[in-house]
């Protein structure tokens, strides 16, 4: 076992104590059926899952097919590492849990998987680029991702004839536009201390080096010379925002552009159902945050949000690429875009929701990058410092 797999079961024995666990991995066979286990993590999906697993059992005699979608599936998962109890295939975002699971051996390279070769390299590169060290293989199918920047009411821009803007001194000119028309510009939602992350992620992916923490990790930079940038322009946006924005939640905030409170919404495209479950009629699209003053700086926010990565426990590859083969059938991932506003990593043809028109040419031309905070290790409490701008 290498090192750093012992420390990462070592800091989570106390959960074995406190977590129920899931029924064992999958990889049996009976009566000459294959059993593939999946584990996904998000909850929010969980009919879409329910409804693919049903389907998939329907047209397939050989494989049975469990997909689980707990709500606290990466506490689940890392209880269950610990125990050498491992699902065939896991469904994770491309954050640092990602990168500890890589880093701890716990995953099986797909290379030799031919439908790697549909997915968009932009997303493949971003997966890769979440490595602490730089590992021969790849460990993970990009399956869908989400787009971060500024979400803006569009009849309200129509409307007042606001015009969409591709600079930073665009933007604050716009704020400043909005506010003296009496209308709030920006609403923020910062007192649960994540949303800190969206507009900073947001400028962050065109005024830094999307590798800068790997660049601090070998003394070759320092975050504070790298985000001083960032920073400034996260202070000056506070000026356009709900008054005393740390006294707002996340839910406060999808409520109150929801109800056209405020003309903009710096968050991603993941927190449209939330909106829409307020008001379902409001016409939502999104911008690229222009965090740069050179508009052809300015790139597109966008992480993988979910992604399948087969473990090195797996007795039945073979079948579990079946399964994927499955999962990225074009039907399938269609149905998941539709349910969940994602944004594809395949290359190929696909009905976006209209809140991501504004973002579209962005996507197709592969011009984005990670959100910062996936490289974040969670002792860094990134947000937390970011709060008290």
């Amino acid at each position: 076992m290498c090192k750093r797999k012992t420390k990462i079961v070592c800091s989570l024995l106390s959960v074995l104590m406190t977590v129920g666990l899931l029924t064992g991995c999958g990889g049996k066979k009976q009566d000459g059926v294959t059993e593939i286990h999946i584990v996904q993590y998000k909850p929010e999906a969980v009919d879409f899952f329910n409804n693919l697993q049903k389907e998939f059992n329907e047209t397939h005699n050989d494989i049975q097919l469990t997909i689980e979608s707990p709500n606290d599936a990466m506490t689940i998962l890392k209880t269950r590492f610990v125990r050498e109890d491992y699902p065939d295939i896991i469904g994770i975002g491309g954050d640092i849990n990602y990168s500890n699971f890589v880093d701890s051996g716990i995953l099986e390279d797909i290379s030799d998987y031919q439908g790697l070769g549909t997915i968009k390299k932009s997303y493949i590169d971003i997966l890769e680029g979440l490595e602490f060290v730089p590992t021969e293989g790849t460990f993970g199918l990009p399956y869908v991702a989400n787009a971060a920047g500024v979400l803006y009411n569009k009849d309200m821009f129509e409307e007042h004839n606001w015009e969409i803007p591709t600079t930073w001194k665009e933007f604050m000119a716009l704020c400043k536009k909005i506010k003296s028309e009496g209308i709030q510009p920006l609403y923020f939602g910062f007192r649960d201390t994540w949303t800190c992350l969206a507009p900073w992620n947001a400028l962050a992916v065109s005024l830094t080096d999307a590798d800068i923490c790997a660049q601090v990790n070998k003394g070759e930079a320092v975050f504070k010379e790298a985000y001083s940038d960032v920073a400034d322009k996260m202070k000056e946006m506070m000026e356009y925002g709900e008054a005393g924005p740390f006294a707002y939640n996340y839910n406060d905030a999808c409520i109150s552009f929801a109800n056209g409170e405020a003309a903009m919404y710096t968050i991603g495209s993941y927190a449209v159902p939330q909106i829409q479950s307020v008001n379902p009629d409001i016409n939502i699209d999104s911008f690229v945050m222009p965090a740069s003053d050179d508009a052809s700086q300015n790139i597109l926010n966008s992480g993988v949000d979910l992604q399948f990565c087969i473990t090195k426990e797996c007795k039945n590859k073979k079948e579990a690429y079946e399964v994927l083969d499955f999962l990225l059938e074009h039907d399938n991932m269609q149905a998941y875009l539709d349910n969940q506003n994602a944004v594809p990593c395949k290359e190929e043809e696909f009905n976006l929701a209209s809140m991501l028109e504004g973002v579209t040419t962005y996507i197709e031309e592969g011009k984005m990058a990670d959100f910062h905070d996936h490289h974040y290790p969670a002792e860094m409490a990134v947000d937390g410092m970011i709060r008290p701008f």
